[in-house]
């Protein structure tokens, strides 16, 4: 009996799990956080319209109701998953003076969220960045990767002379070691579809995001990467399903594609926001075939809603518009030009990587 007692110890200690240390999850989201902008005014940025004289009569009272209302969504992220998120990227703020802000507010600032941040070229002065929390994630190397048209394959709708006065906003990559292991995030937010156009420029930033990715699994074989931000695209668009190359089912994802949790969610009706009276979901995470495949033992996207999906659209009833023409949307911070102290025209999305 003894000796049998210790072949299964010894078959439990040699297990390739029995090393694989303490069980790890992490939450990876993004929010679009719709015009958060200060009250002063940045040189050589559009951003006339947020300030106390302009359209919105931006004053430091709305500004600091505004900064509550992010804080306090991204705290009610964290009581329903029991842990801030790890990373969260965010889009539409102005510079790193409204992030410092945000991560600062009292409902948020027991995550101590570290910032990373670049000014980029958009005219009305509107970037992305990353928050992380530094016991998590310990970054390595970051970049702003500009928008170009250097493509082979995609056909554009601008002429020479307005490619070169195009401006919008930079991909965001950062490389790390999160729970032992690298990843890369890039954060993005692709140009605007105002007037039904900028299929192709999508396109491109989809394919800049890819090549950049592809880049790195090349000098890095194992590295884990999360692509995410607001697309202006469903992920059954072009940016998302041909130039990511982002797989609905995880039993479609070759070596070099993305899995892309939110095409099936999207399918079944889910969304993040409201474009045109129908629902859409443009705030995507996409993730690559490492976290897929992931070796037992280490870090893998795993399913969060219901068993069944790997993506979650957040939504609570206090940042739903409740009545009116957006009755059911998102509730925003203007509506037709009035201030009515909403949140965001996006509702969050996230993901959760396991090693469980």
């Amino acid at each position: 009996m003894k000796k049998i007692l210790y072949i299964m110890l010894l078959l439990v200690l040699t297990s390739p799990l029995a090393w694989s240390g303490p069980k790890k999850s992490y939450v990876i989201g993004f929010y679009n956080l719709e015009n958060l902008f200060d009250t002063y005014h940045d040189e050589g940025k559009n951003d006339y319209e947020y300030l106390p004289d302009g359209a919105n009569e931006w004053t430091d009272v709305k500004y600091v109701k505004k900064l509550h209302n992010m804080a306090t969504v991204i705290k009610a992220m964290k009581e329903e998953n029991k842990v801030w998120h790890a990373i969260l990227g965010v889009s539409e703020i102005e510079n790193r003076h409204v992030l410092e802000d945000l991560v600062s507010q009292p409902e948020i600032e027991e995550a101590n969220y570290q910032i990373v941040h670049y000014d980029g070229p958009d005219r009305r002065g509107v970037d992305v960045a990353l928050l992380y929390r530094p016991e998590l994630f310990t970054p390595l190397e970051s970049r702003s990767i500009p928008f170009d048209f250097n493509s082979t394959e995609i056909e554009f709708s601008l002429n020479e002379e307005e490619q070169k006065n195009f401006r919008t906003r930079d991909i965001l990559m950062v490389r790390g070691m999160l729970g032992g292991e690298m990843f890369a995030f890039f954060v993005a937010h692709l140009p605007s579809r105002i007037g039904g156009k900028g299929m192709d420029l999508r396109s491109r930033g989809g394919e800049i995001m890819y090549q950049a990715s592809m880049e790195l699994m090349d000098k890095y074989p194992e590295i884990k990467i999360v692509a995410m931000g607001d697309m202006n695209d469903n992920p059954t668009d072009p940016s998302i399903a041909k130039y990511m190359k982002g797989r609905e089912f995880i039993n479609e994802v070759g070596p070099r594609d993305f899995f892309s949790p939110f095409t099936q969610m999207l399918h079944d009706g889910y969304g993040s926001l409201a474009y045109r009276g129908e629902w859409n979901i443009y705030d995507i995470l996409v993730v690559n075939s490492n976290l897929v495949s992931a070796e037992p033992g280490t870090l893998r996207i795993v399913p969060i809603v219901k068993k069944k999906y790997y993506g979650r659209v957040f939504k609570k009833p206090f940042m739903v518009q409740q009545d009116g023409q957006y009755k059911d949307q998102p509730l925003r911070t203007f509506s037709n030009g009035t201030f009515i102290n909403g949140y965001s025209d996006h509702f969050p999305t996230y993901i959760v990587v396991s090693n469980k």
